[in-house]
């Protein structure tokens, strides 16, 4: 194995590297190139490089920037939306689970004192019958008022939990 070069290696590389190979190259070169095996090695490996690049930035088909701008800004924007997502899925797990425990809670009650519905409507106080001492705390807690003061509190809570759902999913 010899590590000495050719004295025309320079002149084949410039060639190769400008691209004039062959029809820049001398008559004188060409022999050479038949003689020398060193420099016939370099033309081979240098043109299949050049052929192995040629092809591959033809293959290479760029997309115009504008629809990597738009790629871009979709992808932009659609983190933000995943980002502000997340809370309002958080409101929304929120509000149905208040609107489930409520149902759970009258299932409950109804279940443990039975399904009176129409009994306790036929005890309430009939048009002007209805006197101040009955709307007074302690008696808001006997067993006739207590679903008069429990069933619009927890309708109200329940159309409270469904607007903020509505909202929330408005807003997506």
């Amino acid at each position: 194995m010899t590590l000495s070069t050719c004295p025309r290696e320079k002149e084949v590389r410039a060639l190769l590297a400008l691209g004039h190979w062959p029809q820049a190259a001398t008559p004188e070169l060409h022999a050479h190139l038949r003689d020398c095996r060193s420099c016939a090695d370099l033309v081979v490996v240098m043109r299949a490089f050049q052929t192995a690049r040629a092809d591959a930035a033809a293959a290479a088909h760029l997309a115009s920037p504008g629809l990597l701008w738009w790629r871009a800004q979709l992808r932009r924007r659609n983190a933000a939306v995943e980002r502000l997502g997340k809370p309002i899925l958080r409101a929304q797990i929120f509000a149905f689970s208040v609107c489930f425990l409520f149902a759970v809670g009258v299932l409950v009650s109804q279940a443990t004192h039975g399904l009176r519905w129409l009994y306790w409507m036929r005890r309430l106080p009939q048009g002007p019958t209805l006197h101040l001492e009955a709307l007074w705390p302690t008696a808001l807690f006997n067993s006739s008022w207590t679903l008069l003061v429990l069933i619009p509190v927890f309708l109200t809570l329940a159309l409270l939990s469904g607007v903020v759902v509505y909202l929330a999913s408005e807003k997506q």
